[in-house]
């Protein structure tokens, strides 16, 4: 039968798992990076979906399709919230908070893919550095996924966050980027040189803008290239319309902290 169907242009699609969220029927998946409609009989149509594509991927095109199924739609999804309950038992057994827990909204689900699931942890306690001298070193991270650009919009981690948006570089050069700025933290990382910076702060203002994120602090390298990181974190948070204290920390190439301070 010819009918309405959605249309994925993948040159477009940067991977975020937006349509994922939106698409009721579970119509939508990320696989190797791209938004792909699973099956045609999955998708009703209606594009509920194309207003959350922050590029512009999503389109409805009528064609020759499969006739939209109904019942075949509920037991897809049935079949994603067994899966759900599975990836949560194995996130328990890690010692992990699973994301649809605890009142958090359901988990993103990063359009199926693991890399890109919300997720929250248990931020590991002080140790006495006295006693625990020879003790390996403890992760603080307390959120995945950490890439900007595999974000959820509305992850729970971003509700009531001090927000901490790092450069690639910086966890590398700094040689105590766990103990002296993850700490307490929702953590992000891009690169302003190589991502695209333009779509990072239009992210970033959606993520201002939805969520109760309370702080931010920008964490650069030296290099002139790197300062558009905290260039486009402070349009972001102008463009959201919301008062976030922002503050800005420059990073040494041999990893000392060059200046620190309110934006």
């Amino acid at each position: 039968m010819v009918r309405e169907i959605i249309k994925i242009d993948e040159e477009l699609c940067n991977g975020c798992g937006d349509c994922v969220t939106s698409c009721a029927e579970g119509a939508i998946q990320i696989i190797d990076g791209k938004a792909k409609l699973v099956s045609e009989t999955y998708c009703d149509g209606l594009g509920a979906c194309i207003g959350d594509c922050p590029t512009g991927a999503l389109t409805i095109e009528e064609r020759e399709a499969d006739e939209f199924d109904e019942e075949a739609v509920e037991q897809h999804l049935g079949g994603m919230k067994e899966k759900q309950k599975i990836e949560d038992i194995v996130s328990r057994a890690m010692g992990h908070k699973p994301a649809g827990g605890h009142g958090h909204a359901p988990a993103h689900g990063g359009g199926g893919c693991p890399g890109s699931m919300s997720r929250m942890f248990e931020q590991a306690p002080d140790r006495d550095p006295a006693a625990d001298e020879l003790a390996p070193a403890l992760s603080r991270l307390g959120n995945w996924p950490v890439q900007l650009m595999l974000a959820p919009i509305n992850a729970p981690c971003f509700a009531g966050a001090d927000l901490l948006i790092s450069a690639d570089c910086a966890p590398f050069a700094h040689a105590n980027f766990h103990g002296e700025f993850i700490k307490g933290k929702t953590v992000l990382i891009g690169c302003p040189k190589l991502d695209d910076s333009g779509h990072y702060q239009d992210k970033l203002t959606r993520i201002f803008g939805t969520n109760s994120v309370k702080s931010v602090e920008v964490l650069f390298m030296e290099v002139p290239c790197c300062f558009g990181l905290a260039s486009l974190v402070q349009s972001a948070i102008a463009d959201s319309g919301r008062q976030i204290p922002l503050k800005h920390t420059k990073i040494g190439v041999r990893g000392d902290v060059v200046e620190s301070g309110e934006a």
